[in-house]
């Protein structure tokens, strides 16, 4: 805090504690979209007639979160830069910055398309529709699991490599992001429910964080 020449206090803004949190609240509302997503999507085959109720289902709910999700994942990002403070690499900063916030608009435009094929499909679709429907759907399927999750991957082990090289968290938990990330670029193929990894990674990094925080806040006061 500092006073100018007209008197005028001025402070300096810092994050606070409970900022952590909003990387808890982006793991659930993320992992909760997932789920919803993954159980409700009608497979669209050849000469399948798919009815969905036309009333609010798991995909509108799916689809009411996902912005909030997405408010929360700034947030976290919010945090991990400031957890880096003056330790922060204009390089790896770059890379992970720009992979989390292009993976965040990936999972947008993925949920959007979600959204779209919900509207087409509210009562039974005919063959013209259901090949728009179909596209749709594996569209949305390539941008999230194939473009997205990658870019998830990549924001994950720029990360790791700053908190190896820093050590301003755990190794045990910078490996644990390394091997989360290969998963999510190698093994994603072969069952969408390794995406739940990611939610479940940010939730333990924000418990941590927090942990960490509280420790530093209630340490010895100086005599």
């Amino acid at each position: 805090m500092t006073t100018d020449r007209a008197g005028r206090v001025e402070r300096r803004l810092t994050t606070p504690r409970a900022a952590a949190v909003a990387g808890l609240l982006f793991g659930l509302l993320f992992a909760l979209v997932i789920v919803l997503l993954r159980t409700s999507l009608p497979e669209l085959g050849e000469g399948s007639v798919v009815e969905l109720p036309a009333g609010p289902d798991r995909l509108v709910v799916a689809a009411w979160l996902m912005p909030l999700a997405g408010i929360a994942f700034l947030w976290f990002l919010g945090v991990i830069r400031d957890r880096l403070g003056d330790f922060e690499d204009r390089f790896f900063s770059s890379v992970m910055f720009g992979s989390g916030l292009v993976f965040l608009a990936m999972i947008f435009v993925a949920m959007a398309l979600a959204a779209g094929i919900r509207m087409m499909t509210t009562g039974a679709i005919d063959p013209s529709e259901r090949a728009v429907a179909v596209f749709g759907r594996q569209v949305m399927v390539q941008v999230s699991s194939v473009y997205a999750l990658r870019m998830a991957g990549v924001f994950m082990i720029s990360l790791g490599t700053i908190w190896f090289r820093t050590g301003l968290m755990p190794r045990w938990l910078a490996a644990v992001t390394y091997l989360v990330a290969l998963a999510l670029l190698l093994v994603v193929n072969l069952s969408m429910w390794i995406t739940l990894l990611f939610p479940a990674w940010v939730c333990l990094v924000s418990v941590v964080i927090l942990v960490s925080s509280s420790r530093r806040a209630g340490g010895p006061t100086p005599g």
